[in-house]
């Protein structure tokens, strides 16, 4: 069965049971940072992977020795429907059908052709990689600081909202090991669909919030 999830189309919310697992920070104390490029950082990126659950859509679920372990879609239920679709109504418009990618380092189907900068532009910034020039990005403005004038965010319901706030070095260490850590698995997975602005008007701040996160508390918060 296929996952609707039309709130992400509606007010460009992801689902609640997608991101939990990507609120909770792991980051190492400071001085304990792994180094860039060493086996420690790949394998923190690991921890993180599998503790928010990126294989739960990926592939693989919580099993690195599953076949098609963060391989992508291989099933039609693991297909998720947004929009106006649903289970009981499935041709009710608009409907767009989004398909999880492929993230090991194959380079004809997977994330291989792509850098680890490209890799932490999609987890910061919601960047297609494949849409996204290989270079720092120090805005989230349109046309400002390298961030793309005509933006072509990643599909719902990726939870890169939540995961946009995280720290350098865990977002650096999931592009590590994706890049890496992983053999690489040819699994061609089709382009997921969607609509003509690349999900933009979703994403648009007044729908995700903000980045950087506000400050602590808010009216909703109280100091402890």
């Amino acid at each position: 069965m296929r996952v609707n999830t039309s709130s992400v189309w509606k007010v460009g919310v992801v689902p609640l049971i997608l991101v939990l697992a990507a609120c909770t920070k792991m980051s190492p104390a400071a001085d304990t940072q792994p180094a860039p490029g060493s086996k420690e950082q790949v394998l923190f990126g690991r921890q993180i992977v599998i503790t928010h659950d990126c294989a739960g859509c990926h592939g693989g679920f919580a099993d690195p020795t599953a076949k098609g372990w963060l391989a992508g879609k291989m099933s039609p239920q693991q297909e998720f429907q947004i929009g106006a679709c649903t289970v009981s109504d499935p041709t009710a418009k608009p409907c767009f059908i989004t398909r999880p990618r492929n993230l090991t380092p194959d380079n004809a189907t997977g994330l291989g052709r792509f850098t680890e900068r490209q890799i932490f532009n999609a987890l910061r910034f919601g960047l297609r990689p494949e849409d996204t020039p290989d270079v720092e990005i120090t805005s989230t403005t349109p046309g400002q600081g390298n961030f793309p004038s005509t933006p072509h965010y990643l599909a719902p319901p990726m939870p890169w909202i939540a995961w946009r706030h995280m720290s350098d070095p865990e977002l650096k260490a999931i592009a590590a090991y994706l890049k890496r850590g992983l053999a690489p698995f040819t699994n061609k997975v089709a382009e997921s669909e969607g609509p003509p602005d690349f999900w933009a008007a979703a994403y648009d701040a007044k729908n995700v919030g903000q980045y950087p996160i506000v400050a602590f508390p808010t009216a909703n918060e109280r100091q402890p």
